[in-house]
């Protein structure tokens, strides 16, 4: 019996009918016309979705296992890299090994472009690309949830119910992560913490570090060798601009100021969207040294995963110019200005403070 059915990504077999299942799902098509054909009159929603079915079929009957699929997001990646970025640098990506699985655990900036700029980075270098862990809130629409778990995300249970339903979860999802790494010798990317770090403060959850233990706990594994077991590599990731940084410092100035968010339905498949096609400036993808033994608690464990991410942190200009705004000096670069001029009033310190903050923790923790 396949335990873990419900929440691993799908394999090769499974491939070719869920993509066509995928395309006789009209919200699928609708989405990807509202993506493509925003500006396009009501009245062609018909001939087009007529269209856009042909277009996936011809496209889909060349695939026909997870390596072909992942080809066509590459070839995706570079379009968007090519628009929407001036450059992708990759640090300490030499230092990994081809045959071993490792434990990416990432700042969270991004919901979709965090792992596929890991991805993409492993896949430049002729590493295995990651098994991605994606909240089960992300995947409130199904055809979501399909193209994620054909592009090797499996779900993290965030929705579970009650403490004996959520113990279940965890239990499963650590399973399910040891084995990737430790029998399958598979890549995995998790980020520190749930959700983005809106605030542009990186800090792991200790609750996630338990998580990751709890199934070598149950064959009486020390915390120290589990942990090293899992070959943790930290990674920080870098964008000179953030395409979602408005839409973030407007839900933590509502929440400041009234004490409440309300996020719409589709909100986070928006973020998705937006992170995707946003301008980005220069991105630098970080990875840092693996964890070994020698951390006896998961505290101790986080603090050494917490020093890797923010001391690796590629400190760009935008940075530089919102701490120097923030001191009362001139900023440093003229063209983060102007962007600070398109941010409406209310939400310009909560942006300052976004872009400034990495540079702050930075300076933190190296006492400068």
């Amino acid at each position: 019996m396949d335990q873990f059915h419900d929440i691993r990504p799908y394999n090769d077999a499974e491939v070719a009918e869920v993509l066509s299942n995928l395309v006789e799902t009209p919200d699928f098509i609708n989405t990807i016309i509202g993506f493509r054909f925003a500006q396009w009159p009501k009245f062609l929603q018909a001939p087009l979705a007529f269209c856009v079915k042909l277009v996936l079929k011809r496209q889909i009957s060349k695939i026909s296992n997870v390596h072909d699929f992942q080809m066509i997001v590459a070839n995706y990646m570079e379009r968007m890299i090519k628009t929407t970025t001036s450059s992708v640098e990759y640090r300490g990506i030499e230092k990994l090994d081809k045959e071993t699985g490792y434990l990416f655990l990432s700042n969270h900036r991004d919901i979709a472009m965090d792992p596929a700029f890991v991805n993409y980075g492993l896949y430049l270098a002729g590493l295995n690309t990651v098994r991605i862990a994606i909240g089960d809130n992300l995947l409130r629409r199904p055809f979501v949830s399909d193209l994620m778990r054909l592009n090797k995300s499996f779900i993290v249970k965030r929705s579970a119910n009650g403490i004996r339903e959520m113990m279940a979860a965890f239990g499963q999802l650590s399973g399910y992560i040891t084995q990737s790494l430790t029998q399958d010798q598979c890549n995995i990317w998790i980020a520190q913490k749930e959700g983005r770090a809106k605030d542009g403060l990186d800090q792991t959850d200790p609750a996630i570090i338990k998580m990751f233990f709890m199934s070598q706990k149950k064959e009486k594994v020390s915390f120290s060798t589990a942990m090293a077991n899992l070959k943790v590599v930290p990674v920080s990731i870098s964008y000179e601009y953030d395409p979602c940084a408005f839409d973030k410092a407007n839900e933590l100035h509502q929440k400041s100021t009234t004490g409440n968010y309300e996020k719409a339905e589709f909100e986070d498949i928006d973020s998705i969207k937006n992170g995707i096609v946003g301008q980005k400036g220069k991105v630098v993808v970080t990875f840092g040294d693996v964890i070994k033994e020698g951390f006896e608690t998961a505290e101790e464990f986080v603090e050494e995963v917490d020093r890797q991410i923010i001391t690796n942190y590629a400190i760009q200009p935008t940075h530089q110019a919102a701490l120097a705004l923030q001191q009362g000096l001139p900023s440093t670069d003229s063209a983060f200005s102007g962007y600070l001029d398109s941010c409406p009033e209310d939400l310009r310190e909560t942006v300052l403070a976004m872009y400034a903050n990495p540079l702050k923790q930075q300076k933190k923790y190296l006492n400068v």
